[in-house]
């Protein structure tokens, strides 16, 4: 396409898709890399909102589904290898009356392994943000009309973040702290039409902040995040009450932090990655070590019911030599290959070094123990557990029968592996081991006070 349409697009386009009533249907798409959003200014080369801020966006010509990724090629040069698409949205339908046009806006959320892109002439430049920057009033960015309500249709959830069964624990945790930053940049940006009500707001971030720790129990950095943005709000206003602009700059904050903290996570373990390596289940922390080291082969279990391990196998194979094997031969393949090191990551490390992950763990690290393998446990500081108890998620019984029979069914998602067969936990702060971990433990139960400071009242945003 040679224009941008709808909020994207020229008036003067007659390419684009439309309802009998007349609307114009055009896709939009977020690009996120770490936790940031791509917005480009359209260019003077387009026909409509020249010099406004806006996502990826064209023509739906066709289905929706297949134009976006044809618009994020043409107006980005990324490819389908760079991005992956994390969920659409309903469409957003508004009419502009400067144009006299009704325009469907179909809104997509990718993540993006890059952020260089090369721009077609409908932009002039291009710029990575939060997307609590499209609300902000001192923003010199002005955004295409209704901007903010397509991206709400596809930003993560509560529920999102409760269903999601293909990420890792780490990855979780900063779609938690953008929910967090997500709604208190909306509060912030309501305060101009409701007025300031930081108790009010620290009320509902409160209780949006207890909802999003209920929904993943069982990973402490997910608990362990979220309490110190929520703490660190607190702390940063003092004797006052820690309002909606408090908990918005400590959740951006918190989400450098916790990406900091994980890729030196990764850069720790990669140091002791060569040779050949076994793995299971998909880390982004694990991933990025053994992309970052220098493994000769990795064995990679296929990790069930959900199968990550053969998308892990996949996306290392552009990078190594790799063999994907089933979880039950997990054990003889340590005990028959050349394997000179187990790297896995960890949901939760428990305070006395024991290891909550992906089913398979235990196992794999029992066997490794068994034939002097050392077991490395790849994960942030923020991944120990002020808890000594564990809540252990179960999956679908029909994942593993979905029969007639009278027949009781375990489907366990998580196991624990003991601390005696960990070697080393590699994290952010350096090599640690299990005798280490209680200290971490302790300072993290510090961040969970905020919980004493106020209990949450029942904050509707509808009654703002």
């Amino acid at each position: 396409m040679s224009d941008e349409p709808g909020p994207n697009a020229d008036e003067d386009d007659a390419d684009g898709d439309h309802d009998e009533g007349g609307a114009a249907h055009v896709v939009t798409a977020f690009l996120r890399n770490r936790g940031e959003v791509l917005l480009l200014r359209r260019s003077d080369a387009v026909g409509t909102y020249r010099g406004l801020w806006g996502g990826v966006s064209g023509f739906a010509e066709g289905a929706p589904d297949e134009q976006v990724w044809i618009e994020i090629r043409e107006e980005t040069g990324l490819e389908a290898d760079d991005v992956s698409l994390v969920r659409s949205g309903r469409p957003v339908e508004f009419a502009d009356p400067d144009l006299d046009r009704e325009w469907a806006v179909h809104p997509y959320l990718f993540d993006c392994e890059r952020r260089e892109v090369d721009l077609s002439d409908e932009h002039d430049t291009f710029e990575w943000v939060p997307p609590s920057a499209m609300l902000d009033p001192d923003d010199d960015r002005e955004a295409i009309p209704e901007l903010w309500t397509a991206y709400e249709r596809v930003a993560p959830t509560v529920r999102s973040i409760a269903a999601d069964d293909e990420h890792g624990a780490a990855y979780l945790s900063i779609r938690a702290l953008e929910v967090l930053r997500d709604r208190a940049g909306l509060l912030v940006d309501e305060r101009s039409e409701f007025g300031t009500d930081p108790q009010g707001e620290r009320d509902e971030l409160a209780e949006l902040a207890r909802r999003l720790l209920e929904a993943r129990p069982s990973m402490a950095v997910l608990r362990n995040r979220m309490n110190r943005a929520m703490s660190e709000a607190d702390r940063s206003a003092g004797d006052d009450t820690a309002g909606a602009p408090a908990v918005l700059d400590s959740a951006l904050a918190g989400i450098d932090r916790a990406l900091t903290a994980d890729k030196d996570a990764a850069s720790a373990a990669a140091d002791r990655i060569e040779g050949s390596v076994a793995t299971l289940s998909r880390s982004g922390t694990v991933l990025d070590a053994l992309r970052e080291g220098e493994p000769s082969r990795v064995y990679v279990a296929e990790s069930r019911p959900a199968g990550e391990g053969v998308d892990v196998a996949e996306e290392l194979s552009r990078d190594c030599s790799v063999t994907l094997h089933t979880d039950a031969a997990a054990a003889h393949v340590l005990a028959r290959e050349e394997i000179e090191r187990v790297v896995v990551g960890a949901d939760t490390v428990l305070p006395d070094g024991s290891v909550v992950n992906k089913t398979g763990t235990r196992g794999l690290a029992i066997a490794a123990n068994r034939e002097g393998i050392p077991v490395s446990i790849v994960a942030t500081a923020d991944k120990v557990s002020s808890r000594e108890e564990v809540n252990l998620e179960s999956g679908d019984r029909s994942a593993v029968y979905d029969g007639d029979a009278s027949i009781d069914v375990l489907n366990p998602t998580f196991d624990v592996t003991p601390a005696d067969c960990v070697t080393e936990f590699a994290t952010e702060r350096g090599a640690l081991d299990a005798a280490e971990i209680g200290a971490v433990a302790e300072e993290l139960r510090e961040l969970e006070t905020w919980r004493s400071n106020g209990e949450a009242t029942d904050a509707n945003p509808s009654t703002r």
